[in-house]
């Protein structure tokens, strides 16, 4: 048996979706795909190019129409709706461009809600959304609404809502689409960090200075997937 610590995190064999005509959409065509655990990934590509479908399908929202997708070694096509919901809360961390917090919650009340369909107890919560504000550097901003804070101190709230879970994945779309050039940086520095304390992250973005940031950047146009890593170095 292959330990789960080396098992890839994402693999895709020959993983398409396509939607119903006519005629048919082919919004990502089958593709062969390896991210490795602790890997940092950047997706390019034009607008409609099927970044967010891949990103739809890694992250377990949309279920592939042919292939096979396996999560931490777990082959999601075999399991039921429920047990692909419970994956997703407890693998999966979504970092989106608009941020979306509740705007009459505290930053730290926006982080313990992620964690009310875990089921974690009320205090756990509040102890685990503090320590994740801190590692993000807001400690001192938890008490805040959403409205009390800059687009990059609510992006951090966002990033620590995602990591609260301790997901073996961090999915990001476009996570510094709507910051000024500095504040970016500073987003990008904190993924950065993330990615050294092992973290594995996939980022969607159109930004070539965003993609330059990972350890390799995947590309993708009508619903190619162009990667330039050989499938064998991680099978």
């Amino acid at each position: 048996m292959i330990p789960p610590d080396t098992l890839p995190v994402i693999k895709f064999r020959r993983v398409g979706l396509s939607y119903p005509g006519p005629p048919a959409v082919h919004a990502l065509q089958p593709c062969d795909l390896l991210i490795g655990r602790g890997e940092f990934v950047t997706v390019v590509g034009p607008s409609g190019s099927g970044k967010s479908t891949l990103l739809n399908v890694a992250g377990l929202l949309d279920a592939p129409t042919r292939g096979a997708f396996l999560l931490d070694g777990i082959d999601t096509a075999v399991i039921g709706e429920a047990q692909r919901a419970a994956l997703r809360s407890e693998r999966i961390g979504f970092v989106f461009q608009a941020f979306h917090l509740l705007p009459h919650r505290s930053a730290q009340e926006n982080v313990e809600l992620a964690m009310l369909y875990q089921r974690v107890p009320r205090r756990q919560r509040r102890t685990r959304a503090a320590t994740v504000l801190d590692r993000v550097g807001l400690a001192h901003r938890a008490q805040a609404l959403p409205t009390q804070l800059s687009g990059g101190e609510r992006q951090r709230v966002a990033i620590a809502r995602a990591l609260v879970g301790e997901p073996s994945l961090l999915l990001c779309d476009e996570p510094t689409g709507n910051l000024d050039s500095t504040t970016a940086a500073s987003i990008l520095d904190l993924l950065d960090q993330l990615h050294q304390d092992g973290m594995t992250i996939v980022v969607i973005t159109h930004d070539p200075q965003v993609a330059s940031r990972g350890q390799r950047t995947i590309s993708i146009r009508d619903g190619v997937l162009h990667d330039p890593l050989p499938h064998k170095a991680l099978a």
